[in-house]
């Protein structure tokens, strides 16, 4: 009884919910009330369908011949959809409500209620044709929404609204708002249920990077940990004519420019990289936030930047000094972008100029950020510890273009986790540094500084070069439950 397409593969072998990249699957309710045209139902159902087909949607909904038209109108009807949901709760991302009627507020609510499904749902109207406003063609959908949305809010349902509150499903802006509301769906659904990696300590020097793992865990966020003796002496009986440890350090080769790089410090570096892929697996991680100052430099050799970069590149954020909710806000973006994110620390003026500056990081910036890049040393530590010890960071400029940032941070003293938000410009000013760095510009900088430091925030940011902090406002505030200031 299910129509269910599958436009696209998997891209990941794995079955954990926030696989990269997986189509999104929704359960479309379609909305009808009997004394409209019911022949309204038919081809609205058949637009919608066809909208959804094409933006590689997958779908869970009623065939025609299961209710009348495919539609929901009765008590009755709301069972059969409900339940066809249910056999899919695994599977279904998000609902869809569109109204190609009125619509009957109660059997819409009722199915959602009888579902079970805590996701994300957004309600969608058609648009009336202004000369075919007689009895037969007439939808009064614009009106049936707001029946709809009065009801689901009665019954505690929380849901999204499309930009306009009349849409034709073929139009461009439908289109937009339907995946926005995917990636929507796709981060929350991804991060209830993710599953993170704390490799090592924070260093000790940072007491910024403190989390509460009982708050994320109350978000359905859990966190496995590793201490780095037992990840270093994973590393101990490798050696260079290990198969998996060869494969590792083929792939460092190719990531980027290693010429610099002593070949001892190469293979300590796919021997690390190995050891990390160990724990992953192990552990069926979504991300990892690991200790890379400074006892991997003193007792081992090399920082583990690379590696990071390496994984974050390919979608599984990897944040530096053991930040789990900075990790978290990678993974977020992530999520709704489907593209690499990078931790960064907002760091420096620039110049005068009150809406600019700089970011920075040692770095393990993914290379997709990157205008330019090579594998080089650590600056900062090889002071301390030995230029020798410090390979394997990945350093040039941040390419121009714009990006979203995010930060989550736990806050314990009032027991809910908090997030800001914004969309912003890597410019092409002329900057020379080292590491990994870029110019920004934010419209009214300094006001996001002021909420920054008043509300305790920390230094470190997430940011994904996609416009994409909308959605995250939407699937934070509406489906999370979180506090979240969008700058603007």
């Amino acid at each position: 009884m299910t129509q269910l397409t599958q436009p696209n593969a998997h891209r990941s072998a794995r079955s954990h919910p926030s696989n990269n990249g997986r189509p999104v699957t929704l359960g479309v309710i379609v909305g009808n009330r009997g004394f409209f045209p019911k022949h309204l139902c038919v081809t609205g159902r058949e637009q919608m369908l066809a909208t959804l087909k094409e933006l590689g949607i997958n779908v869970v909904i009623v065939p025609e011949a299961d209710t009348s038209h495919g539609a929901v109108e009765s008590l009755t009807e709301s069972r059969i959809c409900a339940d066809l949901f249910k056999a899919h709760r695994d599977s279904i991302d998000g609902i869809l409500v569109t109204l190609p009627n009125f619509g009957d507020e109660r059997a819409v609510a009722n199915t959602i209620r009888f579902s079970g499904l805590d996701v994300p749902v957004l309600v969608h109207a058609f648009k009336d044709v202004t000369t075919e406003m007689s009895i037969a063609f007439r939808r009064d959908s614009f009106c049936g929404k707001m029946s709809a949305c009065n009801n689901l809010r009665q019954y505690g349902i929380r849901y999204s609204l499309t930009s306009e509150h009349t849409m034709d499903p073929s139009s461009p802006e439908f289109k937009q708002d339907l995946s926005d509301f995917a990636a929507v769906c796709r981060v929350v659904k991804s991060i209830k249920g993710a599953r993170f990696g704390q490799i090592g300590a924070r260093p000790a020097a940072f007491n910024t990077v403190r989390y509460s793992e009982k708050l994320l865990e109350r978000s359905g966020i859990s966190v496995e940990t590793l201490d780095l003796s037992e990840l270093l002496g994973w590393i101990r009986p490798m050696t260079e004519s290990d198969v998996i440890v060869k494969t590792k350090l083929e792939e460092i080769r190719a990531y980027t420019e290693t010429s610099r790089i002593p070949e001892d410090r190469l293979l300590m570096q796919a021997k690390l990289a190995v050891a990390i892929d160990r724990f992953v697996n192990q552990h069926e991680l979504d991300a990892t936030a690991i200790q890379c100052w400074t006892a991997l430099q003193e007792f081992y050799g090399v920082v583990p930047c690379t590696c990071m970069s390496m994984m974050s590149n390919n979608l599984m954020a990897s944040a530096c000094e053991a930040d789990v909710a900075g990790v978290l806000s990678m993974f977020a973006l992530q999520q709704a972008a489907l593209k690499p994110a990078a931790l960064l620390d907002w760091n420096n003026n620039f110049g005068d100029d009150p809406n600019k500056g700089v970011v920075f990081h040692c770095s393990n910036l993914p290379k997709a950020f990157f205008a330019d890049h090579q594998m080089d040393y650590q600056e900062i530590i090889a002071g301390s510890v030995g230029k020798e010890n410090t390979y394997g960071t990945i350093v040039g400029r941040v390419a121009a273009g714009p990006f979203s940032y995010a930060r989550v941070t736990t806050d314990d003293l009032q027991g809910r986790i908090r997030a800001y938000v914004g969309e912003a410009h890597f410019t092409e000013d002329t900057l020379k540094t080292f590491g990994g760095y870029g110019v920004f510009q934010v419209n009214n900088l300094q006001k996001l500084l002021q909420y920054i430091c008043n509300e305790g925030f920390e230094h470190h940011v997430a940011a994904t070069r996609a416009n994409v902090a909308g959605i995250l406002k939407e699937a934070f505030e509406k489906y999370l439950d979180w506090e979240v200031y969008h700058h603007a």
